[in-house]
């Protein structure tokens, strides 16, 4: 029992791993962008679930203690109690996190910027129109992708209203 409890690796020396390896994977997941983020698929599960097995020793190092394990973990949670704290009352830091929303039509013309810098193809576009219920871009007057990966619809028309829905996002590679 005592083994389990035994630190190989000093408490300090894990609490600063495990927030390096938070701060590197958020902001990796950060730079993948919000349509990677906002719609999980199979492919998406499986890297989440090897990153974590990748990460694991660089936390704990060669600590396989139960404490350096509840140390790292605790850690983790800790970190992102505070990043939720951080984003919830700064602005600036929400931006930076989170990012920004993205509008991809206004007043039914494509932002082609927008659509290229998202990585979101024209056809991508119309299905998410289409699972709003409308049939073209012209009957758009607002298409934004939101910072969960979603995408928003504003008709046209201000007498129809749709509710927002989760679109899901095709994956590339």
């Amino acid at each position: 029992m005592d083994a389990m409890l035994r630190l190989q690796t000093p408490a300090l020396a894990l609490v600063l791993r495990a927030t390096v390896v938070y701060v590197v994977v958020l902001a990796g997941l950060r730079l993948a962008g919000k349509r990677e983020v906002g719609q999980f698929t199979p492919f998406d599960l499986v890297l989440v679930l090897l990153i974590a097995n990748a990460v694991q020793n660089a936390m704990v190092g060669p600590d396989t203690s139960l404490l350096g394990g509840l140390i790292a973990a605790v850690t983790l949670l800790a970190v992102n109690f505070v990043v939720g704290r951080l984003t919830e009352d700064n602005p600036a830091a929400r931006r930076l996190v989170l990012g920004q929303p993205t509008l991809l039509v206004h007043d039914g013309v494509v932002q082609r910027a927008a659509l290229e810098r998202e990585g979101i193809t024209d056809d991508e576009l119309l299905s998410a129109i289409r699972e709003h219920g409308f049939e073209d871009v012209p009957e758009v007057r607002l298409a934004v992708l939101e910072v969960d990966g979603s995408i928003s619809i504003v008709p046209m028309s201000s007498a129809v209203f749709h509710s927002k829905r989760r679109v899901r996002q095709i994956k590339h590679g």
